[in-house]
């Protein structure tokens, strides 16, 4: 793919304080405006690699990094990164949803404000086109004043999604987000997928092997915190390289 990447890992080592190393070297390019999916067993290091790429990992006490990633050409852990702002332009959604105490409105305004934007045109608008992005709109466009708790789960899920969209992030990392939905708001989801990667580029640990086939257009597989394969998800799928990989897919372990 003739284009420079948007991340790169370059030997990225992490360890936790007691010694364990949740990833071993890891070295990949992920490229601007795909699905690029992250995906194996639990504790193969899918969702602490996602933590590294917005810092949150810096969080974890005692923890030891080594390597380097970088961003858009600039290594992330420099001395001279705003860790904050770039925890705006790698936005990131958890698995489980966490609405802010407040109306519908207020979730989406809430970091736009404290980024320093007031307006209220830019501030309106930005509000619609994340929830409309988000698959939303329709169904709280009347609701915007009410509180964000009284959302179903998949809604404010999406909205949470949304949250994110409305800084206009240059990347999403989606960390199992659909992992307590179920199937109809998951198809939501999955499907807004299409549409979210014309913007931005997502990376994404889905629920399953299943899923990952689904909206993948780009796959890692990971191993105790190594990465065993990576390339197209219809090679990766239907033609893996390593019988590791293929194990996995055909649930001989796992």
């Amino acid at each position: 793919m003739n284009m420079e990447p948007k991340i790169s890992t370059l030997n990225l080592t992490f360890a936790y304080r007691d010694g364990t190393e949740a990833l071993k070297s890891i070295s990949l390019d992920i490229h601007p405006h795909e699905v690029f999916v992250l995906f194996g067993p639990s504790r193969s290091g899918k969702s602490t690699l996602l933590r590294i790429l917005n810092r949150l990992s810096d969080l974890t006490k005692g923890a030891r990094r080594e390597g380097t990633v970088l961003f858009n050409g600039k290594d992330i852990f420099d001395a001279d990164v705003d860790v904050t702002n770039l925890r705006r332009r790698i936005s990131m959604v958890f698995a489980i949803p966490t609405p802010l105490p407040g109306t519908v409105r207020d979730n989406l305004t809430y970091g736009l404000k404290m980024a320093g934007i007031q307006n209220r045109e830019i501030l309106e608008e930005r509000v619609e086109r994340s929830l409309n992005q988000a698959a939303l709109w329709d169904e709280v466009k009347d609701r915007l004043d009410r509180s964000a708790f009284a959302l179903s789960g998949g809604q404010q899920q999406r909205l949470c999604l949304a949250r994110s969209l409305a800084l206009e992030p240059d990347v999403i990392l989606l960390d199992n987000p659909t992992s307590g939905l179920d199937p109809l708001s998951t198809g939501v989801v999955e499907e807004s997928l299409y549409d979210l990667k014309q913007y931005y580029t997502i990376i994404m640990v889905p629920h399953s092997v299943q899923q990952a086939a689904r909206v993948a257009d780009r796959t890692a597989f990971l191993l105790d915190g190594e990465l065993i394969e990576v390339g197209s998800a219809n090679k990766v799928f239907t033609n893996p390289h390593d019988e590791r990989t293929e194990s996995y897919i055909t649930g001989r372990f796992g």
